[in-house]
């Protein structure tokens, strides 16, 4: 069976040398990488259905890759329930596809154990505590450590810079923003800069909930911690978006960032011939890089009647004679099991599909890239005041201009705070940092004015565009949601 790995590619090379491990799936040996995740060694032996849902027994594969779904859960050595697509490779591995809810053969239902209460393991009280490794976290995390802050970065990944790690193209915009480098170079760029500053970033450390008095609980190889801190930023990003038709939840349907870590990052297609969904900057870059991997794009759909992404981008795929249909939707996948071609029907102005004008696609793979939603539930645990923006891609943390939520103590920054770009994370980091060191009483309120004014200045600059109005007038909105809402607090508590 050939495989789907990646050998050779115009901008990474070739595929760098890894040491091959057996692992069994439903009894069946298969050749992966050590270390790479569970669902990369699957897909590249072309294995996409993982489990079946309990209650209808339907086939699901990967959609997210990145933890926040559960349709890669799997049965790996015994334990249900494994989110593959961040479990590594390890050899000699059994996996087998879930059925149901799974059963744990007689060990723990759950990979994490949880201490008794009197043996909950209290990490020292450290001064400032970030979720998230990705362009915010990462900018938060130096920015205050430049300032003396002793801090520590969490996340669940196994690579650090969030989706900066898998982003091959050149950035855009001025040289204070990274134009001309490519993404993956900026992530490295900004762990090698915090590691410096002596930034403990903590990988494979999921952060599961937070308690009174700023306590952190996050698990590290299947054990739980509380981590006390004086201050936190949350930077956790943002899920992708699914769509729903007919057929939206088999094997072969997956977001547009998930297929772009597996091409980009772990070198394997999850598909030979993509049809994808959605003509904004994010589906158009991953359909180009799809033909850089070897994929076939047999076509861009898209809703809006105008395609939402920079000319340039557009003019790429035109130029290799790649279809873009506006005004265009997935009427329904076919196949049984897995993905094994696509309807795509027009729409009219209202929006409903226009009949006699379906189109079929034979594809194996359908990409969504049809937005992304923030990560709040941290921020909801905390009790942060959330409103539902859709502009920002959701229900967000209102925030003040410092972006200090509603508990005080607690920033956001990055798609958390509102879904925008890499560049516009990393400067809401950079803020966020900085306010949080400030705080901790390491600048003088004069100097840290004008550090943060400096920081709004770009901030409002990037915001600037035609593309950018709404967002720029929505943070504002969110700001002065968010006085309103302390001014209201204080009026409760005095009368308290």
């Amino acid at each position: 069976m050939k495989s789907r790995r990646v050998k050779q590619h115009p901008v990474l090379g070739r595929i760098p040398s890894r040491r091959q491990v057996e692992i069994e799936v439903d009894g069946r040996r298969i050749t992966a990488l050590e270390g790479e995740p569970v669902a990369a060694a699957l897909l590249a032996n072309k294995i996409r259905i993982f489990r079946y849902t309990p209650r209808k027994n339907q086939p699901r594969g990967i959609f997210c890759a990145v933890g926040q779904c559960t349709d890669c859960a799997m049965m790996v050595d015994g334990i249900p329930n494994v989110r593959t697509c961040i479990t590594p490779v390890r050899e000699k591995m059994k996996i087998q596809t879930q059925i149901g809810w799974g059963s744990s053969s007689g060990i723990f239902s759950s990979p994490i154990n949880f201490p008794p209460e009197d043996e909950k393991v209290i990490t020292s009280c450290i001064e400032l505590a970030i979720v998230g490794a990705g362009p915010a976290g990462l900018s938060a995390a130096i920015e205050a450590a430049r300032q003396g802050v002793n801090v520590t970065v969490l996340d669940e990944s196994s690579c650090p810079g969030g989706q900066l790690s898998k982003q091959i193209h050149k950035f855009f915009g001025s040289q204070e923003h990274w134009a001309g480098t490519r993404g993956r170079e900026i992530g490295h760029q900004l762990l090698k800069e915090a590691r410096e500053l002596g930034v403990e970033v903590k990988l494979e450390t999921p952060v599961v909930g937070i308690f009174p008095e700023h306590q952190l609980c996050y698990v590290h190889r299947n054990r739980s911690y509380f981590l006390k801190a004086e201050a936190i930023v949350l930077a956790t990003g943002a899920s992708e978006n699914p769509l729903v038709f007919p057929g939206s939840t088999l094997p072969g349907v997956m977001g547009a960032g998930a297929t772009q870590t597996m091409v980009n990052l772990h070198r394997v297609l999850p598909g030979e011939k993509v049809l994808m969904v959605g003509a904004g900057n994010v589906g158009l870059i991953i359909a180009f890089q799809l033909l850089q991997a070897g994929a076939r794009v047999m076509a861009v759909v898209e809703a809006m009647s105008t395609i939402g992404g920079y000319g340039v981008h557009a003019s790429k795929l035109r130029r290799e004679g790649i279809p873009i249909f506006v005004s265009h939707t997935v009427k329904e996948a076919l196949g049984e099991k897995e993905v094994e071609g696509a309807v795509v029907v027009a729409l009219d102005k209202d929006g409903h599909h226009y009949p006699g004008t379906e189109k079929f696609f034979p594809v194996d793979l359908i990409c969504l890239a049809v937005g992304l939603s923030p990560l709040v539930e941290l921020a909801v645990i905390a009790g942060c005041r959330c409103a539902y923006l859709p502009s920002l891609g959701g229900y967000v943390p209102l925030h003040s201009e410092d972006m200090e939520t509603t508990f005080q103590g607690i920033y956001v920054a990055g798609d958390v705070a509102g879904v925008e770009e890499a560049s516009t994370a990393m400067e809401e980091g950079r803020l966020a940092g900085i306010a949080a060191a400030e705080r901790l009483g390491y600048l003088p309120r004069e100097y840290g004015y004008l550090i943060k004014e400096d920081i709004r200045r770009r901030l409002q600059m990037l915001r600037a565009g035609p593309f950018d109005k709404l967002r720029q007038e929505t943070k504002q909105q969110i700001i002065s949601f968010y006085h309103k809402y302390m001014v209201k607090k204080s009026c409760l508590n005095a009368e308290v």
